[in-house]
């Protein structure tokens, strides 16, 4: 049993399940090694990826759950799936380039694109749904586990797929438990529920040297941050937000909630990734002085009671966090503390994601995204305006022309050396409008139960919770 601390809203692809290819019940046309190069999956070989066209052929002799056999029908089905609109898939957006999928024959599928569209073979990894599949009946994959029951709020079940292309897998039952609160999920890792868990770096100290547990760190892309409702007058305030970037200490935050298992935060593209751009870099130690200066250089003066006033608005917000996160709820009191001293009144709130969802035009919120994989990731739908409002993507309603065009600019050029110039842009742009406030980027802390081989991980994304090193679970083996 692995113990998760989020449950997705649906196990269906189509619907976002898993698009990154982490799944263990489905497949893409390409899946990603541990060090993020791409290989083929369902695919047999990796396409030529030129203009507008790109060919995959199918691998022979695969499966579905059901006994049927993987055909072009299936995958064109799976992309028709998700860019129709009346499915509302949330993932729609990422596959905008495609103008339609093809299949002349039972092996081969042909993608046409509307433009150029660099990250393609990328967004590949989708998982397969079988032709003419409902998108409420339960999921039917190839991939290496196949489905068992499903009870939302307490676990998914799952068993090992016999006729696995890949091989059948070692683990012949599995189960994930959900418990989204980190401290429930602690003591059941402890109580011996869990074979593995994924915990705050923190939460992972008591395990630490205790005979038959070990302890993983994982690189990651994961940023957490405080996400900024942009239409409203305190954190619409540049002034105010930059102010904040100066005054908080990243570097307390690594040491003390972190654990030092991670690095402060300066921008949504990690250090060490091939897209970062080293100039957008900031200070672990706060400047309050500096921050102090900024906001007194745009007319937000001190109160009576400490709190600047400007143009009779009190420099006052609320942060929300999710409720049972606590790296995040002690990322709020952190900001909240530093913001305090330079005269900004934060009032940290946790509630659950149902309240959080209705209340992110107005109130802030402890964020986490990032990506290690293309940098068109997550970060168009982030900061493009033609997401401003829709959900949990550019909450914040940032709209600027000119990084509208970049990100267009960057999804569509083919040439990597110009495409790292465009995303240089995008980021020192973000950096100069402080559109957040970045804080820690986190390495992934795991408990694992026993000797195991096989346990591969590699730098993972924000959305790891059907992959990281749980999702590895397919090569492990009991060690000899």
């Amino acid at each position: 049993m692995l113990g998760l601390g989020a449950e997705p809203d649906s196990l269906n692809p189509v619907l976002g399940y898993s698009v990154d290819g982490g799944s263990l019940m489905f497949d893409g046309l390409v899946r990603r090694t541990p060090d993020l190069k791409l290989q083929p999956a369902l695919a047999e070989s990796l396409p030529e990826v030129t203009g507008e066209e790109v060919r995959f052929t199918l691998r022979q002799g695969v499966t579905f759950h059901d006994g049927r056999p993987l055909t072009g029908a299936d995958v064109v089905h799976t992309y028709e799936q998700v860019l129709d609109p009346a499915n509302n898939s949330p993932v729609r957006g990422d596959y905008a380039a495609i103008e339609k999928v093809e299949s002349p024959d039972p092996r081969t599928v042909v993608f046409h694109l509307r433009h150029p569209y660099a990250p393609i073979l990328q967004r590949a990894t989708l998982g397969i749904v079988p032709d003419k599949s409902d998108l409420s009946a339960d999921p039917i994959g190839t991939g290496p586990y196949a489905f068992v029951s499903w009870t939302k709020g307490d676990k998914l079940t799952l068993r090992a797929n016999d006729r696995y292309w890949g091989g059948r897998p070692a683990i012949e039952s599995l189960v994930l438990a959900y418990t989204t609160d980190d401290n429930a999920r602690a003591t059941r890792m402890a109580a011996g529920e869990f074979t593995a868990t994924e915990l705050p770096p923190k939460a992972v100290a008591r395990f630490r040297d205790q005979p038959g547990l070990t302890v993983h760190e994982v690189p990651s892309a994961d940023y957490r941050g405080v996400m900024f409702p942009l239409e409203q007058p305190v954190t619409g305030d540049l002034a105010v937000r930059k102010a904040l970037g100066l005054a908080v200490d990243r570097g307390a935050m690594v040491a003390a909630i972190l654990a030092g298992a991670g690095e402060p935060a300066y921008g949504p593209i990690a250090p060490g990734t091939d897209w970062h751009n080293p100039a957008v870099t900031g200070s672990a130690a706060p400047d309050r002085a500096k921050a102090i200066a900024t906001l007194e250089a745009a007319g937000w003066k001190a109160g009576q009671d400490g709190i600047r006033v400007k143009d009779g608005t009190a420099a006052r917000f609320t942060l929300m966090y999710p409720a049972g996160d606590s790296l995040r709820k002690e990322l709020a009191l952190a900001v909240a503390s530093d913001a305090k001293r330079i005269g900004i009144d934060v009032r940290p709130a946790g509630l659950d994601w149902d309240a959080i969802d209705q209340r992110m035009a107005e109130d802030a919120l402890i964020m986490g995204w990032g990506s290690p994989y293309d940098p068109d990731y997550t970060n168009y739908e982030l900061f493009h305006s033609a997401y401003a409002g829709q959900g949990y993507f550019n909450p914040g309603r940032y709209r600027d022309p000119e990084v509208d065009r970049l990100l267009e600019r960057g999804r569509a050029a083919a040439d990597p050396a110009a495409r790292k110039q465009v995303y240089d842009r995008v980021q020192q742009r973000i950096s100069d409008d402080a559109v957040w406030l970045y804080l820690v980027y986190l390495k992934h802390t795991y408990v694992v139960r026993g000797e195991w081989s096989g346990l591969t991980p590699g730098v993972e994304a924000h959305e790891h919770a059907t992959g990281g090193l749980l999702g590895t679970v397919v090569n492990w083996k009991p060690a000899p």
